[in-house]
């Protein structure tokens, strides 16, 4: 009746009503406005704790890196690599041998290894002015220590003396069980070889007269077909061997 009677009684009506409304509306989106804040704030705590874990795992990979990155500075500071080209190889006899086209002017030194990118290749005996002669891993009288897998056991590997592509790993104890498919990379304990170079996998095992266990090795490396290599000369050889020839004399 007030509404329909009088323009202004219309007037305020409308005006309260609109008051009343945008009351209940304000108190409406406030109560959706904090329910939505809760969802919210839950939702950036999850994101929270999700880019916390993402640091975490970057620090732990800049960590890992630093360590790589102080293992290959030092590595470089105890080895000097230099690339060759194989002249001249024998692979049919008991004894093979290895030619190579870098000699003592470029700075090839005896008592050198010689890998390639799929493994350990031979050792540098002599050397002239522009040509190294060096022993293959298909010779008797060359013997390589090798770690099995990411283990601690280490043994002594050699050319069985029959295939191209096949060596021995001698002397490990009886009661070590390999299994077939371990990689075989250098321990690093000698002085021509840098530690964790690949050189093959394992395969089958036996004991020999009971008291030792002999793995076969398959290698990486395909003697048949060696081009490229690199001579790998340890800079602290002449220390490490002087303090040997030390520690024999006390004994």
């Amino acid at each position: 009746m007030l509404h329909a009677s009088s323009t202004l009684q219309n007037i305020w009506l409308n005006r309260a009503a609109h008051r009343t409304m945008a009351f209940l509306w304000s108190s409406g989106e406030t109560v959706r406005s904090q329910f939505q804040l809760d969802r919210l704030n839950q939702d950036l705590q999850a994101e929270n704790a999700r880019l916390q874990e993402r640091l975490r795992a970057y620090e732990r990979h800049d960590v890992a890196q630093e360590e790589l990155e102080r293992m290959a500075a030092r590595e470089s500071a105890e080895y000097r690599y230099t690339p060759a080209t194989v002249v001249k190889m024998s692979r049919n006899r008991t004894h093979n041998y290895i030619i190579l086209n870098k000699g003592s002017e470029d700075g090839i030194r005896p008592q050198s290894g010689i890998i390639s990118d799929l493994g350990v290749v031979g050792i540098v005996e002599a050397v002239d002015k522009h040509y190294s002669y060096g022993l293959t891993l298909m010779n008797p009288g060359m013997s390589v220590g090798a770690r099995i897998g990411r283990s601690d056991i280490v043994a002594p590997l050699s050319w069985d003396g029959h295939g191209t592509g096949r060596a021995i790993l001698r002397d490990l104890p009886p009661h070590l069980a390999v299994e077939p498919g371990d990689t075989i990379r250098t321990s690093g304990y000698s002085t021509l070889f840098p530690p964790g170079i690949p050189i093959g996998v394992t395969g089958g095992s036996h004991l020999v007269d009971g008291s030792t266990r002999r793995v076969e090795v398959q290698l990486f490396q395909d003697f048949s077909a060696v081009r490229y290599v690199t001579v790998v000369e340890n800079l602290e050889r002449t220390e490490i061997m002087a303090l040997e020839a030390v520690g024999e004399g006390v004994q």
